[in-house]
C-alpha cells in the first residue's frame, strides 16, 4: 500500500465501528472521491488477512471498518512496520544485488550495465549508487566514478570481505544470508557445510546456527575470492597471534578437506583469517577452560558489568555462576570479533530493546563507562545479547529467592483431601515448599515451632498474623489464578504497588503537544532544556542524553522513544512528554510519541515499573492514537492513565 492508503486505514481504525463520510476523507487527504474509492479496494484486499476486519459501505452513512481489538492491534503494528521501512522489497533486493556486484567485480561497472540488468532508469540507479557509496565508506571503501570507464571500487580485500559479510546492514534485511548462498552452486554449499559438520563432530563443537551460517558464507566467499586471486592480507602480528590458538588447527583440518574438494590451494593468510572467524564464533555451550588467550581485559569487563548491573538492579549478580560462565564464553568471542574487525550483528536487536527496555538501558550505561576506561567499544548489538544474559540471571535469582517460601496447608478435611490439595499446590507452584498439612487446631502450636512464610487454608482463620489465603479443598481453576496473583503480590518488593507510576513522574507543564521539530536531536535539546530551566536536571543532562542516543536509538516500538541521560545529572526524578505533528526518523523507526526520562535509580522498583508501563503502552496502539490526537494537556494526561 502507498502512504495515502496507509493513512486511510489509520483514520478508519481510529474510529473503528463508526461511519465516516467519503467527503471527510477527501478533505483530510486533499484528493478526489474517485481516488479514495479506488484506495478502498486496495485496503479491502489487504485486510483479508485479518479475520474480523470487514469494510462496510452504506449510502448516506459512509464507510466503516468493523474489527476486533486483537486484529486492530495487529493491523496497527503492521502499519507501524510499513512506515518504518524506507524501501520496498524490490528496492532492497536491487540494492543488495548492486552492492554485491560492485564488491565482487574485478573490472569497472557502468551505470548503463546496471540499468540493463535491473530494468530501471538512470535516476533510480544513481539514487541506489549514492546509498551504496555512503554505506561502503563505513568500511573505508571508495566508489570512484570515471567518465567512459564506469564505477570502480577502491579498497583492501579485507575491507571488501567485511562489507560482503555485512550486506544485511545495507537494508537491514534478514534475507541477505539466503541471497549470498544463492551465488554459489548447491554442490559448493553442501561441500562447505559437510566439511564444517565433520569438524564439529570431531572436536565436539557447538556453534550457534547463526555462527555456523556465517562461517559457511565466509568460507564460500574465501573459495571464490581465492579462485579469482583476490587474496586477504594480514599483518605479521595478527598471523603470529592466530597461530598460537587451537582454532588454527581446526581451520587447517577443514581447509585440507576443502582444498581436495575445490581443487584449490589456500594461502596461509586465508587460513589465519578463517581462524579469526572461529575465534569470534558464538557457541551454544563451551567449557571456560577451553578458552585460550583469556586476558585481563576480559576479566575487567566482566567485573565492571557485574558490579554496575548489581548496583542498578539491587541484585548480587556475582553469586550466579551460570551468568559468569555465560559472560566469559560470550565476551571471549565478542572481543575477538571486535579486535579483528569482524562483523557484529543481532537480528533480534529491536525485539530485545522493546521487551527488556530497563535492563538494556542499564547495560548501555555500564558500557558507556567501560568504553571510556577500557580500550574497547561494545556496540548496541552486543548490548542486546548481554541484556539476555542478565535478564536470564535475574529470573534465576528471583526464582531461587522465591523457592524458599515455606507454606503450611491448613485443611479441615481428612488426610486424603489434604494430600490432594498439597499435591496440586506443589505441582502448580514450583516456588512454594509445603512443609506440612495440618488441622486448624494444630496451627498455633505448629507456628510456634516452625518458620512459616504464609498459610493456605480451607477454612477462615482469625487472629492469625501470618499472611494467609482461603481456598476450597479442590483448588479449582479460578482459585489457582487467585492464589497465583496473591503469591505475586507477596513477592512484590516493599514500596512497589500495582498503581500506575507514569503520571507520578510528569505534570501538565511538562507536556508538549504537536511539536514542529523534525529531527530527533532537536527534540531532545528542546525537552532537556525545558527540564533544565525548570530545575529538574543539570545543564550537562542534555549532552549526556545526546551521547546516550548516539550509542543506540531509544525507541521501544509502536512509534515511541524514551531519550534520557546519565542519572548523575538529575536533581529530581521527572519525565517530559511530547507528541509530534509528523513522525520523525529515530534510528530504524519513525516516532510520534516521546517520553524524555530523567529518573534516578534510587527507587529501582518504581523505575522498573515505569519502563514496564511504557512497554505496555507500546502494545496498545489504540491508546497511542488517542494520545496523538489530544490538543489539551489535562485530557492528554487522563488518556495516558488509560481513563
Amino acid at each position: 500500500m502507498n502512504e495515502r492508503q496507509q493513512k486511510i486505514i489509520r483514520i478508519l481504525l481510529s474510529q473503528a465501528n463508526q461511519f465516516l463520510l467519503v467527503k471527510d476523507l477527501t478533505d483530510e487527504l486533499n484528493c478526489s472521491e474517485k481516488t479514495v474509492r479506488n484506495d478502498l479496494k486496495v485496503i479491502e484486499s489487504y485486510t483479508e488477512d485479518y479475520a474480523s476486519a470487514v469494510l462496510i459501505r452504506k449510502p448516506g452513512l459512509g464507510i466503516c471498518i468493523e474489527i476486533n481489538e486483537d486484529d486492530k492491534s495487529r493491523l496497527y503494528k503492521e502499519l507501524q512496520a510499513m512506515s518504518s521501512k524506507g524501501n520496498t522489497f524490490e528496492d532492497e533486493e536491487r540494492l543488495v544485488r548492486i552492492a554485491y556486484h560492485l564488491l565482487m567485480s574485478l573490472k569497472s561497472v557502468t551505470v548503463q550495465d546496471l540499468m540493463t540488468s535491473y530494468y530501471v532508469g538512470k535516476s533510480v540507479i544513481r539514487k541506489d549508487i549514492e546509498q551504496i557509496e555512503m554505506w561502503l565508506s563505513r568500511f573505508d571503501l571508495l566508489l570512484e566514478s570515471k567518465q567512459k570507464v564506469g564505477l570502480t571500487l577502491e579498497g583492501t580485500e579485507k575491507n571488501k570481505r567485511l562489507a560482503l559479510s555485512r550486506l544485511s546492514e545495507l537494508v537491514r534485511s534478514e534475507e541477505t544470508s539466503a541471497f549470498l548462498k544463492k551465488q554459489f552452486a548447491p554442490y559448493e554449499v553442501n561441500g562447505v557445510v559437510s566439511g564444517l559438520r565433520e569438524l564439529q563432530k570431531n572436536h565436539s563443537l557447538a556453534f550457534t546456527d547463526d555462527s555456523f551460517d556465517r562461517i559457511v558464507i565466509h568460507t564460500l566467499m574465501m573459495v571464490k575470492r581465492t579462485k579469482l586471486h583476490q587474496f586477504i592480507a594480514l599483518s605479521d602480528a595478527e598471523i603470529s597471534f592466530v597461530k598460537k590458538q587451537k582454532e588454527f588447527s581446526w581451520t587447517g583440518e577443514l581447509l585440507e578437506t576443502l582444498e581436495r574438494f575445490f581443487s584449490v590451494r589456500f594461502p596461509e593468510e586465508e587460513r589465519a583469517y578463517l581462524t579469526l572467524h572461529f575465534l569470534g564464533g558464538k557457541f551454544l555451550h563451551r567449557d571456560r577452560d577451553d578458552l585460550e588467550g583469556t586476558d585481563e581485559l576480559l576479566s575487567m569487563m566482566i567485573n565492571e558489568l557485574v558490579g554496575s548491573l548489581s548496583e542498578s538492579n539491587g541484585v548480587e549478580f556475582k553469586g550466579d555462576a551460570e551468568l559468569l560462565n555465560g559472560l566469559h564464553v560470550h565476551l571471549y568471542s565478542t572481543l575477538n570479533r571486535l579486535k579483528h574487525g569482524l562483523p557484529v550483528s543481532n537480528v533480534m536487536l529491536q525485539e530485545i530493546k522493546n521487551m527488556y527496555p530497563y535492563m538494556f538501558d542499564q547495560i548501555l550505561f555500564a558500557l558507556e563507562g567501560i568504553n571510556q576506561t577500557l580500550p574497547v567499544e561494545i556496540p548496541e548489538e552486543e548490548a542486546a545479547y548481554l541484556t539476555l544474559h542478565f535478564q536470564a540471571s535475574l529470573e534465576r535469582l528471583k526464582n531461587q529467592h522465591l523457592a524458599v517460601k515455606k507454606v503450611v496447608v491448613v485443611c479441615h478435611m481428612g488426610i486424603g483431601m489434604s494430600q490432594l490439595l498439597r499435591t496440586k499446590i506443589e505441582r502448580k507452584f514450583h516456588t512454594l515448599q509445603v512443609i506440612d498439612c495440618i488441622a486448624h487446631s494444630e496451627l498455633q502450636t505448629f507456628a510456634g515451632k516452625h518458620e512459616i512464610d504464609f498459610i493456605i487454608s480451607t477454612v477462615p482463620l482469625e487472629r492469625v498474623k501470618i499472611p494467609h489465603i482461603v481456598v476450597s479443598p479442590l483448588l479449582e481453576k479460578g482459585e489457582e489464578n487467585r492464589l497465583q496473583q496473591w503469591v505475586k503480590q507477596l513477592d512484590r518488593p516493599e514500596g512497589a504497588s500495582g498503581e500506575s507510576v507514569l503520571l507520578s513522574y510528569t505534570n501538565p507543564f511538562l507536556v508538549f503537544l504537536h511539536l514542529d521539530e523534525t529531527n530527533k536531536y532537536d527534540i531532545i535539546k528542546k525537552l532537556s532544556n525545558d527540564l533544565y530551566k525548570k530545575g529538574y536536571v543539570e545543564k550537562e543532562y542534555m549532552e549526556s542524553s545526546m551521547i546516550r542516543e548516539r550509542m543506540a536509538a531509544t525507541t521501544v516500538g509502536a512509534g515511541i522513544a524514551i531519550p534520557h541521560g546519565n542519572p548523575r545529572f538529575i536533581r529530581q526524578s521527572v519525565m517530559a512528554v511530547a507528541t509530534l505533528k509528523e513522525p520523525v526518523e529515530w534510528g530504524e523507526e519513525k516516532v510520534s510519541l516521546v517520553f524524555m526520562l530523567a529518573v534516578k535509580n534510587d527507587k529501582q522498583e518504581k523505575v522498573k515499573q515505569l519502563f514496564r508501563e511504557i512497554s505496555q503502552l507500546s502494545e496498545n496502539p489504540g491508546q497511542i492514537q488517542s494520545l496523538l490526537k489530544e490538543t489539551d494537556r489535562m485530557q492528554f494526561l487522563s488518556s495516558l492513565q488509560g481513563e
